[in-house]
């Protein structure tokens, strides 16, 4: 294992490479303690922080955000961070999992960060950690490695603001070692994850709100009854304010609704959630009554409803809701991985196909835990002519998406399982490139229309294929 990064011959690849020996967040959902075990997560996140020269008290200087939900957290953290850069703040977003590059997870004003800083800032840590081993083992996992190297990153960058989406839950996800954020969001909740977060609403509903910190006002969407419930009684335990935002229609728009960069409906309440959370830190104590708050650039103005739509509109989030128009078919990706957000794919879909009589082709894979059954169910609703079943593979050489903890044989049995789940059409491949360059040859004489969806990391391939340097253009 190399561990000087520092040479010249050390390259970005050596770094994901040496990331990717980590345990990650998919092997250890499958080998984590179920929910209610004791859980070390954060107590090793606390000291891999200190052994990396950090501690608690240097987060709080950070100006933060913190999102956790079920659905749409990475979808807020996004349209957060585009309205807040246009106000005028220089922002850091921290967001999981990247579609193609790992550099994608940390960006610095909307944009990821260098090939030459992720590097730099890698190996730093990489070696520091690793020369304070205790044991052989004794190094952070994957997720966790990241989290410890954005906030080294953050802290370098001189932000006004930092958007944080929660990994895993939020009690004892890694990035709750933060203290006292500005304020915390939580999306919409539903059952995900569920070996590690409990199998019902009330459980789920318990983790996600353990972001909530003393003062720290709290906004969630509407929630089913069972948990806002929960949510209402953490609010209290934790003695922070929880308010529900109010409808996007509450607001004074040029127009509305106003139009919003991630397609589909649902995002309505995302940005609901994402104005409410916005407005909250900029006329935060923080911010308006600190007089060392000095926003970058200086010219920072105060809440401004042109500024949010402004940020609504040109807020950009590859892999959800995204339509690529290719030379002889169109491509519509969404990471959709729960019932329900299966469910709005779908309906987002239909609305595309209205007014469209072209062939409709599927291809899908799920992974982990999940009822995929239930989803194919969903997909059924839409007459597709042929569905791929494929592994989570692009078919282009690509380290920041090799997946080490699965086999490609377990791959290929998970594929046939849902192929033969379909019936019908269903047809397995061994990557997403076969089974484009399928279709284009066999339905050359006609424009289709390709649904992609199933799993984050599945569009993550397709658009290695597509679109690798995510232009939201293809060639294909």
């Amino acid at each position: 294992m190399q561990t000087n990064g520092s040479s010249s011959n050390s390259t970005y690849q050596d770094a994901v490479r040496a990331l990717n020996s980590l345990q990650t967040n998919a092997s250890y959902i499958r080998t984590a303690p179920k929910h209610n075990a004791i859980n070390t997560t954060l107590q090793d996140t606390h000291k891999y922080l200190a052994r990396s020269g950090l501690s608690v008290e240097d987060l709080d200087s950070l100006s933060i955000i913190h999102i956790s939900g079920t659905k749409g957290k990475g979808s807020t953290c996004a349209l957060v961070e585009s309205i807040l850069r246009s106000h005028g703040y220089r922002t850091a977003l921290y967001t999981s999992p990247h579609l193609i590059s790992v550099r994608e997870r940390i960006r610095i004003n909307g944009i990821p960060i260098s090939e030459e800083d992720f590097s730099k800032h890698f190996w730093r840590l990489y070696n520091s950690l690793y020369l304070r081993r205790e044991r052989p083992e004794d190094m952070p996992l994957y997720f966790k490695f990241l989290t410890i190297l954005m906030f080294h990153i953050f802290l370098k960058s001189t932000v006004d603001v930092a958007i944080i989406e929660v990994g895993i839950g939020g009690e004892y996800d890694c990035t709750n070692v933060i203290r006292s954020p500005v304020c915390t969001g939580v999306t919409l909740l539903g059952l995900d994850h569920t070996s590690m977060l409990g199998d019902d609403l009330s459980c789920i509903a318990w983790q996600k709100s353990g972001i909530f910190k003393e003062k720290a006002p709290a906004f969630t969407v509407k929630q089913p009854l069972e948990a806002m419930e929960v949510l209402t009684r953490r609010a209290v335990e934790r003695k922070c304010h929880l308010s529900v935002v109010p409808d996007l229609s509450a607001y004074q728009w040029t127009r509305f609704p106003p139009d919003i960069g991630i397609l589909g409906d649902v995002q309505l309440e995302n940005a609901s959630l994402a104005v409410k959370l916005v407005e909250t830190w900029i006329k935060s104590a923080r911010t308006q009554k600190n007089e060392n708050f000095i926003p970058q650039n200086g010219l920072c103005q105060g809440f401004d409803m042109k500024r949010v739509e402004l940020g609504l509109k040109t807020c950009r989030w590859p892999g959800r809701t995204q339509v690529l128009m290719g030379k002889s078919s169109d491509y519509y990706l969404d990471g959709a991985h729960t019932t329900d957000s299966m469910r709005a794919c779908i309906q987002w879909f239909k609305k595309t196909q209205e007014n469209k009589n072209s062939k409709k082709i599927l291809i899908f894979n799920s992974t982990g835990n999940r009822d995929s059954s239930q989803h194919l169910e969903i997909l059924r609703k839409i007459p597709f002519a042929r569905a791929f079943f494929v592994p989570n593979v692009s078919g282009k050489k690509c380290a920041d998406q090799e997946n080490l903890t699965i086999t490609s044989e377990e791959q290929i049995r998970n594929c046939q399982f849902h192929c033969d789940i379909w019936g019908k059409g269903g047809v397995t491949g061994k990557t997403v490139l076969e089974a484009l360059e399928i279709i284009r040859e066999e339905f050359r004489e006609e424009r289709v229309q390709v649904l992609i969806t199933g799993s984050l990391h599945l569009v993550g391939a397709a658009l290695n294929v597509l679109n690798p340097e995510l232009t939201w253009k293809t060639d294909f």
